[in-house]
C-alpha cells in the first residue's frame, strides 16, 4: 500500500489571488512598435540619471548602502522633509507589500476602490486578510462609501491619488475628510504615483498630511515622471514609527546602487522634470480633444495616461480596437481587470506616437 504524495501547500488565500498582469509590450509582425501601456515616460530618464548610472558600473562587486543614504537625502532636499521619515524600496510595489506585512493580520481588512491599484488587493490577500473593494462614483474615490465601508476591523486603506487606470484625483479637503474620519490604529496609504503630473490647485500629493499626522503614510515612486522604471525606484514618507517598523522586515539590501545613484542624480535634475510636465500638459489636453471628437468618451485626467470609452451601441468594442491598433504597432492597454471590459487606457506618448493613435482610431471608428 503506497501513501498519498505530500507536497507543499501554499498558506490560505494565496491560489485565491489573480496574479498581476503586466501590459502587452509587443506587436508581432509590426516594425514599428510604439509602447503605450505602461504609463512610462516618453522622454526617458535625466542625462544626469543616465551618467550616475555609468558610473556606478565600475563598483559593482561591493553592496549598496543598506539605508540608501544618499537617495533619501536628494529625495529630502527637493521636498524639504526630514530624510528620517523616509524609506525607499524596490519599486512603490514592495513598500506596498511591507505595509500590508507590517500592519494587517488574518481576519483584519484593507479597503481599497473598486478601480483601484490592483496591487492592492494581491498585497492585502497575500498578508492573509481580507481585501474589501468600495465603489467609486463617476470613476472618482467616493469618501463617504469609503468610511461607511470602515469596520471595527478595518487596519488599512489604500487611495491611489491620482488614480490609475482612471486618472482621476480627490481634492485635498475630500482627503482629509476621509482621514478625519478614521480611528487612530488605521493606515491611510496615499498612493501619490502621478502626483508630478498633477496641475490643480485643490491637490496636494499627501505630504502635510503626513507630516501632521500618526497614522498616513505618503508612497511615490521614479517609474513615472523620471523614466526610471527599469530601476525599480519607490518611496515613502511616513511617521518615524511606521518608518521604525517597516525597517525591521524590509530587506537589508532592497535598493540596488545603480537604483540610488540614479534616483539622487534625478530627482535633481527640476529641468528635466519640467520638460515632462509640459509634454504632458500638452498632449493630455490633445489627446482628450481628438478622442471626444472621434466620439469616444473620455475620463478627465490629471496623470500621464488617459482612459478611453467605446460605445457599445456601435458594435465597435475596446477589444476589436485593440487588436485594430497593435496591428498598427500601437501598444494600448486592456483594462478588463480594473472593471472596464470596453475601454483602453493610453499612456501619453511621443508626438509621433501620439498622433498615430488618433489617426488610427479615426480609421477605425470611421470603417464599415
Amino acid at each position: 500500500m503506497t501513501s498519498a504524495r505530500v507536497i507543499p501547500t501554499p498558506k490560505n488565500g494565496v491560489m485565491d489571488i489573480a496574479a498581476y498582469v503586466p501590459g502587452k509590450e509587443t506587436a508581432p509582425g509590426v516594425e514599428r512598435v510604439y509602447k503605450l501601456s505602461s504609463n512610462e515616460t516618453p522622454l526617458g530618464p535625466s542625462a544626469q540619471a543616465i551618467k550616475a548610472l555609468s558610473d556606478v558600473a565600475t563598483h559593482l562587486e561591493t553592496y549598496p548602502d543598506g539605508s540608501s543614504h544618499a537617495l533619501r537625502n536628494a529625495i529630502a532636499e527637493v521636498h524639504g522633509l526630514n530624510p528620517a521619515n523616509i524609506l525607499c524600496g524596490n519599486g512603490s510595489d514592495e513598500l506596498l507589500g511591507l505595509l500590508c506585512q507590517t500592519y494587517l493580520s488574518p481576519g483584519d481588512e484593507g479597503i481599497f476602490t473598486e478601480h483601484g491599484f490592483l496591487v492592492y488587493k494581491i498585497q492585502i490577500t497575500g498578508a492573509g486578510a481580507v481585501p474589501v473593494s468600495v465603489p467609486e462614483t463617476d470613476c472618482r474615490a467616493d469618501v463617504d462609501a469609503i468610511l461607511a465601508a470602515v469596520t471595527d476591523r478595518t487596519r488599512i486603506i489604500f487611495l491611489a491619488n491620482p488614480n490609475n487606470p482612471t486618472g482621476t484625483y480627490l481634492p485635498v479637503e475630500e482627503v482629509r475628510r476621509l482621514h478625519a474620519g478614521l480611528a487612530g490604529n488605521v493606515v491611510l496609504v496615499l498612493d501619490a504615483a502621478y502626483s508630478e503630473y498633477v496641475r490643480r490647485n485643490d491637490y496636494e500629493s499627501g505630504l502635510e498630511l503626513v507630516s501632521a499626522n500618526d497614522n498616513v503614510v505618503m508612497t511615490r515612486t521614479f517609474s513615472k515622471i523620471y523614466g526610471l522604471a527599469g530601476l525599480r525606484i519607490g518611496w515613502l514618507y511616513a511617521p518615524l514609527a511606521i518608518v521604525d517598523a517597516l525597517n525591521r522586515i524590509r530587506g537589508p539590501f532592497n535598493v540596488n546602487a545603480a537604483a540610488i545613484a540614479a534616483g539622487a542624480a534625478a530627482i535633481r535634475d527640476r529641468e528635466h522634470v519640467e520638460r515632462a510636465v509640459a509634454h504632458n500638459q500638452v498632449w493630455l489636453a490633445r489627446l482628450t480633444e481628438g478622442f471626444e471628437a472621434l466620439g469616444l468618451k473620455v475620463t478627465p485626467s490629471v496623470g500621464n495616461f488617459v482612459l478611453v470609452h467605446f460605445n457599445d451601441e456601435t458594435g465597435k468594442t475596446a477589444a476589436d480596437a485593440d487588436d485594430f491598433l497593435t496591428a498598427r504597432g500601437f501598444v494600448l492597454r486592456r483594462v478588463t481587470a480594473y472593471g472596464f471590459a470596453n475601454a483602453l487606457r493610453m499612456t501619453v506618448g511621443s508626438k509621433e506616437a501620439n498622433e498615430g493613435v488618433l489617426a488610427a482610431l479615426k480609421e477605425f471608428t470611421e470603417k464599415a
